[in-house]
């Protein structure tokens, strides 16, 4: 045994039926030059105990498929983790997740394995994306054991960048689709604000090409030159 083998997580235990499907998991595709349309994409939105990244669970995902160049309301997932450990914080009041609805829930693990078996190989998008991707990220390895590395890209960049015209800066998912008169039924559910998100990327794709901005792999190398003129100190 190594000197620092302690120093390690340990992997988590699963019964050899999710070992299996853990193991027949795609690999995650890098963003290409194929068409922004012919891309398929997974957004998805969670909601959690709270907004500790290393502390708080995730305690439900909600995602919608984009494919075609629309969303397909037949590639729909939803799912609510058991999070009977927990104590439940003030969230319970935004996202509605009675205790009783989270501790009949699905079973962590095997919430997970089925969420990235619907993503497969797709690139990821999500409105403020960093949270649900460390959130995400930190949910696979602590029940999984598995590495998060879905290029991940975040609505909430590529909304003013591609906007600049509107004139909203660090806005809210509600300032944008109030922006784009989005008519949206409900909201503060992972599944609802997934499916608000993915119309409004759709919105964003169809302003991309305008910009000449035609694949994948394009518009995550514009965004990053976009992040980094923003980060530059001013003179």
């Amino acid at each position: 045994m190594s000197l620092f083998s302690w120093l390690r997580p340990a992997q988590p235990s699963l019964p050899d039926a999710l070992q299996q499907r853990l193991a027949d998991l795609p690999s995650a595709a890098a963003l290409g030059e194929c068409s922004l349309r012919e891309q398929r994409w997974v957004v998805l939105d969670l909601e959690t105990t709270g907004l500790n990244l290393n502390k708080d669970q995730v305690l439900s995902i909600g995602a919608v498929a984009i494919e075609d160049g629309a969303i397909d309301f037949g590639q729909q997932f939803e799912r609510t983790l058991q999070c009977d450990k927990q104590k439940l914080g003030p969230s319970v009041l935004i996202h509605g997740l009675a205790p009783s609805t989270i501790a009949a829930g699905s079973e962590p693990a095997e919430a997970l394995l089925a969420f990235m078996e619907y993503v497969g190989d797709s690139p990821l998008l999500a409105f403020h994306s960093p949270f649900d991707a460390h959130m995400l990220g930190r949910a696979l390895k602590d029940h999984l054991g598995y590495r998060l590395q879905h290029p991940f890209l975040d609505v909430a960049d590529l909304a003013p960048m591609l906007c600049p015209q509107v004139a909203l800066r660090q806005a809210g998912l509600d300032d944008w689709i109030d922006a784009f008169k989005l008519q949206v039924q409900e909201r503060h559910n992972a599944s609802a604000d997934a499916l608000a998100t993915a119309e409004l990327a759709l919105i964003l794709f169809s302003r991309a090409r305008q910009q000449q901005i035609p694949s994948p792999l394009a518009l995550q190398q514009r965004l990053g030159q976009w992040k980094r003129r923003q980060q530059a100190p001013s003179i």
